[in-house]
């Protein structure tokens, strides 16, 4: 009577290894790239709430005049807009406290940062002039391949 055999050969093994070697050799650079990608998307994404800050606090100032408050906060104008230090409190952009983007207001701009990318990741909102409405900027690369 031969005695049944249970597991697994060697070859067996090794070759279920080599596969899964090949699968993570394919898979880390996709990985890798969709976090730069993750990360543009979230610059995007604050870009798109400043934006959309500015038309708000445009349209209140238009429809209410001045003095312009958003949920209480009082929100400084320059030309109708929100000027370079408003900016981020119109959007609810919290500053460093919150980890995950610096504001570095500078003359008439604002540079937006997001923290601990490895590269590039920022965009800068300037005031508007007058007759005019702000600006917005994305720096670095376009792709975000260094966001």
């Amino acid at each position: 009577m031969m005695k049944k055999q249970a597991g697994f050969t060697l070859i067996e093994l090794i070759m279920v290894i080599v596969i899964l070697g090949i699968l993570a050799a394919v898979a880390l650079p996709r990985f890798a790239g969709l976090q730069a990608d993750a990360r543009f998307a979230k610059l995007q994404g604050l870009l798109g709430s400043a934006r959309a800050a500015s038309a708000v606090v445009h349209a209140v100032f238009l429809a209410r005049g001045a003095p312009v408050a958003l949920e209480g906060t009082p929100i400084a104008l320059v030309n109708g807009y929100p000027d370079n230090t408003a900016i981020a409190a119109a959007a609810n952009i919290i500053d460093a406290q919150d980890g995950v983007v610096t504001t570095t207001p500078s003359g008439t701009t604002t540079l937006f940062t997001m923290n601990g990318a490895p590269g590039i990741c920022t965009f800068t909102y300037t005031e508007a002039g007058v007759g005019g409405s702000p600006s917005f900027a994305i720096s670095g690369d376009a792709l975000g391949t260094t966001c």
